[in-house]
């Protein structure tokens, strides 16, 4: 495994991060869904035991279990040897600000007691406000949160401050000028280069000495299977491994991020041990580090990138920060069936698993406007003009 400077906190994490939103998961009957615990202990484990250091939660995560499980799965001697990194929303903050007499504050302290316990730990290496962002961060400023995260350094609480973000280049200089942050956590990848935070922003953090996290080198997983278009640019570069055989596209979109020095770690949301393996092995390259990008190799993700864009997408990474929608439409669903027929350049596996969901009530059909999914959509989607785009694509299955 390739180790990385953290920043200016003066140790290494393991350059591959396992993120856990994207935990194993068995899907119930009704559609819904809890995680395998089974499986994801084994694949925490595994990922500790192979090198894996940096661990990403949120309160949030998996209904409020994903702490639990990273802690559960820690037990037993590997909490001492990783760093845990977990955030809170602004929005959790502030639930029961509403009367008897609990404030903003409480709630904040609340939370990180909470999260403590599920980790099963007495400490935090890295807090995070979880997704600054256009429409919190003046409130953020407002109620002071970051003095609130400086109590708890100072008790002993958390051993470093941080922000998760979605947005643009300006929010995230001012941000950054606002505070001495010990660390970022920004999306990045081969589509996101020139959106987002940008490559100015990146060098920005690596200026201040920020430790920067990225996450979704991989699109929500859209860049692991490459439609035919995409695919045949990656086949027709004149590159073999040692063993004979091409870098897969997961290993182009990796090393996307792996080029950039400024790059702390690299979080990926694996969903199965296959993953896990494929990725620690990419990380563990004796060339898996800055500068692995050539010319001729920033040439093709390029080329890439544009034929990608060729093709219309909904840019939606599934973080699920619109819902609950109040009609019980499945946004990221929606969304993600009407991508892979996109991506994949077919529409019947997709028109068929949407007929199922329309089954449930959970179809675009039911939208009813109302425009609360935008207000919370990180990647800025005009989601409602989205669902009927996707729902006219999708609906019409008979079987």
């Amino acid at each position: 495994m390739q180790y990385r400077n953290f920043g200016k906190l003066g140790y290494k994490v393991s350059s591959l991060g396992l993120g856990c939103m994207r935990l194993p998961r068995i899907f119930k009957g009704n559609s819904d869904a809890i995680v395998d615990r089974e499986k994801a202990f084994e694949m925490i484990r595994y990922a500790v035991d192979h090198g894996v250091s940096y661990f990403d939660s949120a309160y949030s995560y998996h209904h409020k279990t994903s702490e639990e499980i990273l802690g559960e799965a820690l037990e037993g001697g590997r909490r001492e040897k990783v760093k845990i990194a977990t955030k809170q929303l602004f929005n959790t903050m502030t639930d029961l600000n509403t009367g008897g007499g609990k404030t903003i504050f409480d709630n904040t302290r609340r939370n990180l007691e909470s999260t403590l316990k599920k980790l099963r730990t007495g400490f935090l290496d890295a807090y995070l406000i979880h997704n600054i962002n256009a429409g919190n961060w003046e409130d953020i400023k407002k109620n002071r949160i970051i003095e609130e995260y400086e109590k708890f350094r100072a008790e002993g609480l958390i051993r470093a401050i941080g922000f998760s973000f979605h947005g643009n280049f300006p929010l995230f200089r001012e941000v950054m000028d606002f505070y001495d942050w010990d660390l970022c956590q920004i999306q990045q990848n081969l589509i996101d280069v020139d959106q987002e935070v940008t490559d100015e922003g990146i060098r920005l953090a690596g200026k201040k000495g920020c430790a920067l996290v990225v996450m979704e080198p991989l699109r929500g997983g859209c860049l692991a299977v490459p439609p035919g278009r995409v695919k045949a640019l990656y086949d027709e570069f004149p590159l073999k491994q040692s063993n004979g055989q091409r870098r897969s596209a997961v290993e182009w979109a990796f090393r996307h991020v792996i080029d950039y020095p400024e790059v702390s770690t690299v979080l990926s949301g694996m969903s199965s041990m296959e993953q896990l393996k494929e990725n620690i092995e990419i990380f563990s390259g004796a060339d898996a580090v800055p500068g692995c990008v050539s010319t001729k190799e920033r040439d093709l993700l390029t080329r890439v990138k544009d034929a990608y864009e060729s093709v219309k997408m909904i840019p939606c990474t599934g973080c699920e920060y619109c819902l609950p929608c109040p009609k019980g439409v499945d946004i990221p669903g929606v969304f993600e069936r009407y991508n892979d027929a996109n991506m994949f350049e077919s529409f019947d596996q997709p028109k068929r698993s949407y007929m199922f969901l329309a089954r449930q009530k959970k179809d675009a059909a039911l939208c009813a406007a109302c425009g609360d999914c935008e207000k919370k959509c990180p990647q800025h989607i005009d989601v409602v003009k989205q669902l009927k785009v996707a729902d006219d694509a999708l609906e019409g299955w008979i079987e």
